[in-house]
């Protein structure tokens, strides 16, 4: 089986190309998704209130606003919060990718914003990113209900595109319409399947 890791930057619309692959067939597993659900679990907000105190908590539940202003602004604050939930969703990610393999999948994307942030990119075999150009991505994130401030904050922490771009297998653009980024999708397809041949011919 091959791991290929998918990533971009916040409203590149790789979770568009994800769903996009999801509906094809190819098995992906999402660690946004992933770590919101473990974001519920009870050790973790246990951890998160020993940390950062009951504010960031409500009604028992993580505050994402407040938590979310609170390390967007402050690195070393947010490298606490990655060290209560990078390690569950690691472990949660391993648990599915498992799954899939036992289920006889030849090929499992991982979706992962921060897959060079965090060094996940050394666990896959192949990198796949959706590039896109400041403009678009601003306007999305503006349609998402992100302001410019909310909007800074969360690039500050990112690689820049361009790196991200440098270090790919493949690159996916997505300037234009829904119906050009499907023709890129099925491009990325061909080359899932070039990877999976090579694979297993080897």
């Amino acid at each position: 089986m091959i791991l290929i890791g998918i990533t971009g930057v916040v409203g590149s619309g790789k979770t568009t190309v994800s769903d996009m692959l999801r509906n094809k067939g190819i098995e992906v597993i999402d660690l946004d998704k992933a770590a919101k659900e473990v974001a519920e679990r009870e050790d973790v907000k246990k951890d998160i209130e020993k940390t950062f105190g009951s504010y960031y908590l409500t009604e028992k539940n993580i505050a994402i606003r407040r938590i979310s202003e609170l390390v967007f602004k402050d690195k070393e604050k947010l490298k606490k919060l990655e060290d209560i939930i990078h390690p569950k969703v690691r472990e949660e990610m391993y648990k599915r990718i498992r799954e899939s393999e036992e289920k006889g999948a030849k090929a499992v994307v991982i979706d992962a914003p921060l897959l060079y942030e965090t060094g996940l990119y050394k666990k896959v075999k192949k990198v796949v990113v959706v590039s896109t150009n400041a403009t678009k991505t601003k306007k999305r994130l503006k349609i998402r209900g992100m302001d410019e401030d909310d909007i800074d904050k969360r690039t500050a922490i990112q690689m820049p595109l361009k790196e991200k771009e440098a270090m790919a297998d493949h690159v996916i653009f997505n300037n234009g319409t829904i119906e050009e980024l499907k023709k890129e999708v099925d491009g990325l397809l061909n080359r899932i399947k070039a990877w999976e041949d090579e694979l297993y011919a080897s």
